[in-house]
């Protein structure tokens, strides 16, 4: 582990190849899983407040579970979280060539919004737990994103390096580069 200010990185973030591989995966983070994708108050607001701009990019079934119940509930551990379809895909997902994206994403990239998803679907696999005096930043490990572990270690590309922009976009630029210069001092300490 690695402190750079106020947070606790796990050396995995050094250590582990990562490079997302949609044609293998399909997406599927967006559809597995206990339930939907963790979102921060503000992120509900901001959510909320684009979605008229977003129905053009969602299911009929995604937009039948928004008006019975919104964007998010709060799942068995007590945090805000996106809505499912059917106990599976988040509301924000769609098919494209048998590929789960991401309508938020979408719209964004089209410059409709300018929110590009969620940051904890931004991170993934890199989970953020929030404590009292400090922030804990580590990897979630799951067999949905071996093709992506693969696709890492044949690119030689490091999980830091490629949420590169998610990271700065939690932490910020100083921040980034502090985890760059620390991610330099580990290779030359370890390999």
């Amino acid at each position: 582990m690695v402190e750079i200010g106020n947070t606790i990185v796990s050396f995995e973030l050094f250590e582990q190849m990562f490079c997302c591989d949609l044609q293998q995966c399909k997406g599927c983070c967006c559809v597995e899983g206990d339930a939907g994708a963790p979102l921060a108050k503000s992120e509900i607001e901001k959510i909320n407040e684009i979605l008229p701009k977003l129905l053009d990019f969602l299911t009929p079934k995604a937009k039948e579970v928004i008006e019975r119940q919104g964007i998010s509930y709060i799942d068995l551990q007590g945090e805000d979280v996106t809505s499912l379809v059917d106990g599976k895909e988040c509301v924000f997902a769609y098919f494209e060539n048998e590929i789960c994206l991401c309508a938020l994403e979408k719209a964004c990239n089209k410059h409709i919004t300018d929110f590009p998803k969620p940051i904890s679907c931004h991170l993934y696999p890199v989970i953020i737990d929030q404590y009292d005096d400090f922030v804990a930043v580590n990897i979630h490990h799951h067999t949905l994103c071996r093709s992506a572990e693969i696709c890492g270690k044949t690119n030689k590309i490091h999980l830091y390096k490629f949420l590169k922009k998610p990271l700065i976009r939690r932490f910020g630029t100083h921040w980034y580069a502090e985890l760059k210069r620390a991610a330099e001092a580990y290779y030359q300490e370890f390999g």
